[in-house]
Parts: structure tokens; sequence; C-alpha cells
């Protein structure tokens, strides 16, 4: 059954992850776009931490997650196969100091599985890194038409991890990502004669970056056992600094603008980037320290938090370059966790929901007209049991704000819907009977 559902997973996710557009974010015109991942469903359901990790679940923060012991419950011959899928629905508000604005957008956030062989695991699939989605104007004094911006695209991530338990309760791992997509960038800048009419052509400008490159994540779990039913858990993770290869184009359009908004291009220019040295350049993807803790009462609750640090300052881009915005580190804060009132309940099946719920800060790293975009989130989830092996399904909510009024800027109110499949199976059995 669950290779029925990863071939049907594949096709849906190889046909719609290219083309989608998951974010409509004006705050994704700067830098790479609006950084995407945030963890599983169940992980945004506890306010984006990432410390905790169990047997049934996969956690892509952590490739520690991927190692541990066999199961008592298998008779110490394995642990699930683990995969998972998961999307989300966001709807935004925009407001400035004058206007507001609604848009939503759909999304497939991740697809992977996870493979234990003994104390080792394996861990493979594919996750959004960045996501561009933005239609941006802006008006002279007389409230004339000066500026049109649009962009798309954005940095996925395929990824390969490996996880070993050295000793009890002490796992390490690595996950090796090859980061790829692609970003275009429009502006189109409107002219008028000295009557104050818009002139009949206006000038486009388009630039388009291919991205490519390698980048690394290694991760240490740490539970022990500090009383007959309470656990501690500790997690590290550790991003280095990595580049990716941007190949660059750059055309400039003459262009004329119908009633309804289409484009009809008069005449174009290709701009020779390599004599300006700017067709081939190098991003920098910073590094990333992430550190947890947290405790509990296995297959009960648990309560955690995490804290991440972002060298979010080393962003830069030759390519596109923009002004009245910079980058500063960036950091976030999360706190969250879970109940379960009766995980092995026979007789009630609402008594084997994982009921989760958390919280979260965020400095974005991003400032725009010297003002820090920051970024907050409160969110709620259900873990609904489905099928045999624990497998679930994951109900996540989640209400935010991001961004300011303040300096002319944009604050967006969110909420997020997601939605995510958890799925367990046993591969590799021993025979009792010949």
């Amino acid at each position: 059954m669950i290779k029925k559902l990863m071939a049907y997973a594949m096709i849906v996710f190889s046909t719609t992850a290219i083309a989608q557009q998951s974010t409509s974010s004006p705050y994704s015109f700067y830098g790479l776009g609006s950084l995407k991942f945030k963890g599983t469903v169940e992980n945004q359901s506890m306010g984006g931490i990432s410390v905790y990790s169990d047997s049934i679940h996969v956690n892509l923060r952590n490739p520690a997650s991927y190692a541990g012991s066999n199961l008592s419950f298998y008779n110490n011959e394995s642990r699930p196969i683990k995969f998972s899928i998961g999307t989300t629905f966001s709807n935004t508000k925009i407001e400035t100091s004058s206007a507001s604005d609604k848009y939503g957008n759909f999304s497939i956030d991740y697809l992977a599985l996870a493979l234990p062989i003994n104390k080792f695991g394996f861990g493979f699939g594919i996750i959004p890194y960045s996501s561009v989605g933005y239609s941006l104007q802006s008006r002279n004094e007389n409230n004339d038409l000066t500026f049109r911006y649009r962009g798309d695209g954005g940095i996925n991530r395929v990824f390969l991890g490996f996880g070993y338990q050295l000793l009890k309760g002490l796992k390490v791992g690595v996950d090796t990502h090859y980061n790829f997509g692609n970003i275009t960038n429009t502006s189109i800048a409107f002219g008028y004669n000295d009557q104050g009419e818009m002139l009949q052509y206006q000038s486009r400008d388009d630039r388009r970056s291919d991205l490519g490159g390698f980048s690394f994540n290694f991760g240490v779990i740490l539970d022990q056992k500090i009383s007959e039913s309470l656990d501690l858990t500790a997690s590290f993770t550790y991003t280095p600094q990595s580049e990716i290869s941007s190949k660059n184009k750059n055309q400039f359009s003459t262009i004329a603008i119908d009633a309804n908004q289409v484009e009809f291009v008069q005449s174009t220019y290709e701009i020779d980037l390599q004599a300006i040295n700017l067709d081939n350049t190098n991003l920098v993807l910073p590094s990333k320290i992430s550190f947890g803790a947290g405790i509990g009462k296995p297959r009960k609750w648990f309560l955690g938090f995490d804290y991440t640090l972002l060298e979010a300052s080393k962003f830069s881009n030759r390519f596109v370059e923009i002004e009245n915005s910079t980058f500063e580190d960036a950091s976030s804060v999360s706190i969250g966790g879970f109940f379960i009132p009766k995980y092995d309940s026979f007789s009630s099946y609402w008594k084997r929901i994982v009921f989760r719920t958390g919280a979260r800060f965020e400095n974005t790293g991003l400032v725009v007209n010297n003002e820090s975009i920051d970024e907050f989130g409160i969110s709620f989830g259900l873990g609904l049991p489905v099928g045999r092996l624990f497998s679930n399904a994951n109900i996540g909510f989640e209400w935010g704000r991001r961004g300011t009024t303040n300096a002319n800027l944009v604050e967006e109110n969110f909420y997020n819907i997601n939605l995510s499949l958890s799925l367990n199976e046993r591969w590799f059995e021993k025979r009792k009977f010949n």
C-alpha cells in the first residue's frame, strides 16, 4: 500500500512542485525570497519545535532522527518504514496605512521517506527552501503609476540523510542537500509626456537566475531518562555556510500594454552580462545553528523549546540589488508540545488522538526602510490515527502576523491550514515459519 501511495505522491509532486507559487508575500521581493520550510505538519503544530522525535514520524529538521533502536513491540526486529507528505493552504490579508488586500496559496511542502536498518537510518525526499511570488507597484506624488514589479520561482531542496545511534539515547546524523530552482524578476518603468499622459510604449527589465548547489546539515539528539516516567530530550543542528551558483540572463524590452493589462513586446535587447562579469555569480546560503530541549512522559505528553540563529546578514545578490533593504542576522524561538489521553486505548478512538499546540517568535533578518521584519505565530493541531501500525493523518492550524505598517511597509495577517499523512509499514520481517 505504501508503495502505491509513494508512487502517486511522486507523480503529484513532480507535476506541481516546479510550477507552484507557494507565496504571494511582498516580502518575497527581497533576497532569495521567503524562507519556507518550518518542519513537518507535526513540528509546525507545536510552534515549529524540532527537538522532539519518535519512531513513527519523520523529523526533517534533524538527520539524527533517522537512527534508533529496534522496537520492543516488533520483537526487537525493526522499526517501521516512515513515509510522509505535507501540504499547506494559506490565506493572507495584507494591509498598508491606506489600503488592504487578500490572497490565498496552496503548496505541497514536503515528500519524504525514512528507512531504518538496525541502528542506522536513512532519509530522502524533497522540501522547499525559499519561494518568490509577488506583484507590486509604486506611484508618485500625483498618484501616477511609475513602476510595476513581479516575480516568481524559488529554491527547492532534494536531500539524502544518514543517521546512526552511537550509544543508547545518543544519535547523530547528516543531511546532504542539492538546492535547485530559478527566480525571475520583472520590472516595468512607466513614462509620461509633458501633459501627464502615459506614453504608448514602456520599458521592461526581465531578469532570470537559474540556481544550483550543495549544502549540508549535521544533527545530534540526546534522550535521557531522568525518572521512572520522565524523559529529557536535547537536540542540536548545524548547517555550515555554503554557496550556490547562479546563471543569469537579463533582457530589456520595449512593450505596449492594452486596457486588459496584456503586454505586447515591440523590441528586445539582450544584455551582455559576461562583459560586466554578471553572467555567473555565486550566492551565499548562510550558516544556521539550532538547539532545543524538552521534557515529557513517553507516549503521553511532551513540552519543549527550540532556538535558531541564522546568519542572514550574509545574504547578497549582485545581480539583483534593491535599495532601502539590507539583511541582519535572524533568530527564532519556538515553544510547544503535545498531549495524548491514552495512546493504546482500544475502547475509544478519541483517546488516541494527539493534541498539539505551540507558538513561535521570529526575526526574519530582513530590514526594509530601516524596519526589521518580524513574524509571530500561534499553532494548534491534531494527529488522527488511521490504518494500522500507528499511521496517522495530521491537521494543523496556524494564525500569525508578519511585517509592519510603519515606514510605508506592509503588515500581513495570515492563517495556514496544514495537512499531512504520516504512514508506517514494515518491510523487514523475520519469517516465523518455513
